[in-house]
């Protein structure tokens, strides 16, 4: 746990703002006093959620992306300590457990090149040593009977939910990631575009469904992967919202008949989000508000085991926006269960 930062009431403090006869979300949420002994801390709390962040682009890097994604983090916190906390919201069953420090490994990526491939390498085996960091932390959140809520950084991090996920229940987990990518690319190294295909290769990962892929952007031999696989299924941007072939309702019905024979994560990238700051920002995806309905229906089944919102890259320009979205995805997962 030596990366792990608690969030504490000084840092609270300076990003609740106070207003007269109003409660803030983060004046009621828990916190823990000690680094020491998180499960033990953590199975004692009355809380159901831990929101944990991982402020970190180095497998975005090493996957040839664009960087940014570790201020998503900061940019959610802002936003969402100072939503009202009311009947709907549940705060109280809410802690903030805090972020993992990769500044060391962030530090060793701001002196690589991304046109090297030795240096590409490099980060890819600094995304490895994130994996461990990632898989430890969720294992004790969900071994002390409590649900992540994972924000920020690269999708490599999906593969330390999973695995932390399969290791506290002591059996492989489904997913559901709704995504423009797959994920699935091969066994090069660790980076934001595998982390499923290790998963799967490591025995962490069941059954996968992948919603909302983007045709423009899946290579013949991943559709020939997805075709021959059994676990793993999926459908396409194209036929739900352009083509109309498939009614999304519909889909994620079928996207839930696949994984709800066990505990399963579900997984947003904001790639996904039509115009929303991210390492492979899209002017063409699924809306706001249909990222929203798919959070409530996949966070109410019970079943879902955690919810890992990532890829969100914020400008100083767009933190306020970013973090406005991901507050509300991470507020509809709450209420959906609560």
């Amino acid at each position: 746990m030596d990366k792990l930062v608690l969030f504490n009431n000084t840092t609270k403090k300076t990003l609740v703002n106070k207003r007269p006869g109003e409660s803030k979300f983060g004046d009621n949420i828990h916190l823990l006093p000690a680094i020491s002994n998180i499960y033990e801390q953590l199975v004692n709390l009355d809380v159901k959620y831990v929101i944990l962040g991982i402020p970190e682009d180095v497998g975005v890097f090493g996957n040839y992306g664009k960087q940014g994604t570790s201020r998503a983090w900061d940019a959610t916190l802002k936003v969402l300590l100072n939503i009202q906390s009311n009947h709907t919201n549940h705060a109280d069953k809410v802690l903030i457990l805090g972020y993992l420090n990769f500044e060391k490994e962030l530090k060793k990526l701001s002196e690589l090149q991304q046109n090297s491939k030795k240096d590409i390498m490099k980060a890819r085996k600094l995304v490895s040593s994130i994996d461990k960091h990632v898989a430890y932390t969720v294992e004790q959140i969900v071994l002390a009977g409590k649900t992540p809520i994972v924000i920020g950084g690269g999708h490599n991090n999906a593969y330390g939910n999973i695995k932390g996920t399969a290791l506290a229940l002591k059996k492989p987990i489904n997913v559901i990631n709704f995504d423009a990518h797959t994920d699935y690319r091969s066994q090069e190294g660790r980076h934001s575009g595998n982390g499923f295909s290790y998963a799967n290769a490591d025995g962490f990962l069941k059954n996968y469904f992948i919603f909302g892929l983007h045709e423009n952007y899946t290579s013949k031999e991943i559709f020939k992967t997805l075709n021959n696989t059994e676990t793993i299924a999926y459908n396409t941007f194209e036929a739900i919202s352009v083509r109309k072939e498939l009614k999304f309702k519909t889909e994620m019905e079928r996207g839930l008949n696949h994984i709800s024979d066990s505990s399963f994560g579900i997984e947003i990238d904001c790639d996904a989000i039509q115009n929303t700051p991210s390492s492979a920002m899209t002017p063409s995806g699924f809306s706001v508000n249909k990222a929203r309905r798919f959070v409530h229906f996949f966070g109410n089944q019970k079943k879902a085991a955690y919810l890992h919102i990532c890829e969100a890259a914020p400008t100083p320009e767009t933190e306020n926006q970013v973090g406005k979205l991901i507050t509300y995805l991470i507020t509809d997962f709450i209420k959906a269960n609560l």
